[in-house]
Order: structure tokens, then C-alpha cells, then sequence
């Protein structure tokens, strides 16, 4: 399936693969640097996924493992394909390829969202009026750039084999006029349609529930279909978000989502409420500048 080769997963599988035959063969990450010829923090970020390797760098360290013929060859190639370019490569000038490249790769994505619409839900008026006031700072061609990128992610939902996507939305991220009424209604009236797929499930958190096991922050756990890729958790912040990979720490926010999910309105009653406050929304209730009472 071409749409789940995405570099990004090649090399974080071959980093893992690579770590797992360095410890079979009781070498150390200094041995191969010395050996190599290069820093051992190199051969660490090949591990971890962060470098890609190129194919002879991949033949040397299988070459000290003692791994050669065909296992060698198959983990040359999926350096090669490493390599390789994403769709979203044109934009890095913008964007940081990591988390879009994990994305193009998964089969489920979980997420709780508290301030924003998610990029994949989202309407290009309402990207733009929101990446406009988070980043005040980028020109008007950097935040066309990152547009058009959030509406090429969406191929994802509709694509021959699609990601399942669940995602859970404060009520507050409802309440917030982006990019003004007639923007944020059309947003409204997006997401209660793309709650239609067989494939998106859309949940909204009331504010009635008070507090809750997502008070902590925004987060997407990302699930791929090969057994081999574990999960990743993404938690987003202004400098671009942190990638959490351990057990405990997936275990930690899957328990987290299971509790909202289980707090919030079913997908039901959350789409008509969607749908109810695309015609009498909450910012209405209250024209700005009446007095408090």
C-alpha cells in the first residue's frame, strides 16, 4: 500500500531494526562510531530515527554485525527508500516533516484537541485565520505554504485506504469565532460532514464535565498497521511538540484518552450539537462589549 510507505516510517523502522542487530551482536554505539568513523551520536540518531542512512552507511554497520546476503540487501533498500522525499517536502522551509511524515504513515490516529480544530478538519479559511494569529511572525507566503499543506493531509481521510481517525474536541474549541462568524460557521458545518466518513469518529467535551484527565494538554497517539511500528504520541506546543515513544508513556496517554472519550458526549449527540451551534452559535449569545452579569 504506496500510501503507508512514508520515509518517515521507513526510517524509524530501520533505526529499530538496526538497534536490535548492534545489540544481538554485543557491540557498542562507540565501537561502530570508531569503526565507522564518526561520532557516536550519529549512529544513535540512525537508531532513534532521527538521521536517515545513507545505503553504504547501512551496509557498513550490518557488514560489523556480521549480517550480509539477503537480510543485508532488504535493509539496504529500505535505506533507499528512506531517503526519499515526502509530498511535503517542498514546504520544509515551513514545517518540520516528522510529525506529517508519522501521519502519512499511520492506520488510526487518536486525538484530544482543547484550543483548535484539528489539521486534518479543518476548511482552508479557517487554517488560514488561525495559523495567521498563532504565527504573527510569518509572511503571508509562509502561512499559504502551511495551508496548503494541512489540506493535502486531508487525502488521508479519503483516500482508497483511509485513517481511522477518532478525535475528541473541547467544547471550547467550538466556542472560538476563528477567523470571525461566517468562518467559524462554515467550520462548524465541515466538521458535522466529515463526521459523516465511516472512518472519522467526532466526540465533543462539555464544559459541564469539568474538570478532566485531559486538563494537561493537547495530544495525538498515532497507530500504524505493521506490528513492528509501535505507537507514537505527538504532545504539540508554540516551538513545534515532542514525540513520546515509551511504554509507559503510550500506556500513560492511551489510559488518558480512553477517560475523555468515555466523559464526553457519544458521537451522536456530539455531531448535533455541532450542527446546532453552526445556526445559534455560543459566541452569539453574548455580543462583545455587553456587560457581565
Amino acid at each position: 500500500m504506496s500510501e503507508r510507505r512514508s520515509p518517515t516510517i521507513r526510517r524509524r523502522r530501520l533505526g529499530a531494526e538496526l538497534r536490535r542487530l548492534r545489540d544481538g551482536a554485543g557491540i557498542t554505539i562507540e565501537a561502530v562510531a570508531e569503526q565507522l568513523e564518526c561520532s557516536a551520536s550519529k549512529i544513535s540518531r540512525i537508531e532513534t530515527g532521527h538521521t536517515s542512512a545513507t545505503p553504504r552507511d547501512v551496509r557498513d554497520m550490518l557488514r560489523i554485525y556480521g549480517v550480509v546476503g539477503v537480510e543485508s540487501e532488504e535493509l539496504v533498500q529500505i535505506a533507499r527508500e528512506a531517503r526519499q522525499k515526502g509530498w511535503w517536502h517542498p514546504y520544509s522551509t515551513v514545517l518540520v516533516g516528522a510529525y506529517v511524515g508519522l501521519e502519512a504513515a499511520a492506520g488510526s490516529i487518536r486525538a484530544y484537541e482543547q484550543q483548535v480544530v484539528p489539521g486534518l478538519l479543518e476548511t482552508e479559511e479557517y487554517a488560514s485565520a488561525m495559523i495567521q494569529a498563532a504565527r504573527p511572525d510569518f509572511t503571508a507566503d509562509q502561512v499559504q505554504q502551511r495551508v496548503r499543506v494541512r489540506l493535502g493531509r486531508q487525502s488521508l481521510l479519503t483516500q482508497d485506504d483511509p485513517v481511522d481517525l477518532w478525535v475528541v474536541l473541547d467544547e471550547a474549541v467550538l466556542s472560538r469565532p476563528v477567523g470571525g462568524d461566517a468562518v467559524m460557521r462554515n467550520q462548524l458545518r465541515r466538521l458535522v460532514e466529515v463526521a459523516e466518513l465511516p472512518n472519522v469518529t467526532l466526540q465533543v467535551l462539555p464544559f459541564e464535565v469539568g474538570a478532566h484527565a485531559g486538563m494537561d494538554g493537547t495530544f495525538t497517539i498515532l497507530s500504524f498497521p505493521e506490528s513492528v511500528d509501535p505507537d507514537v504520541v505527538y504532545a504539540e506546543n508554540a516551538t513545534g511538540g515532542l514525540f513520546l515513544e515509551k511504554s509507559d508513556e503510550l500506556q500513560k496517554y492511551s489510559f488518558i484518552f480512553d477517560h475523555i472519550r468515555a466523559a464526553a458526549r457519544r458521537p451522536e449527540e456530539s455531531i448535533a450539537h455541532i450542527a446546532e451551534l453552526a445556526e445559534e452559535p455560543l459566541w452569539k449569545w453574548r455580543p462583545r462589549g455587553s456587560p457581565r452579569t
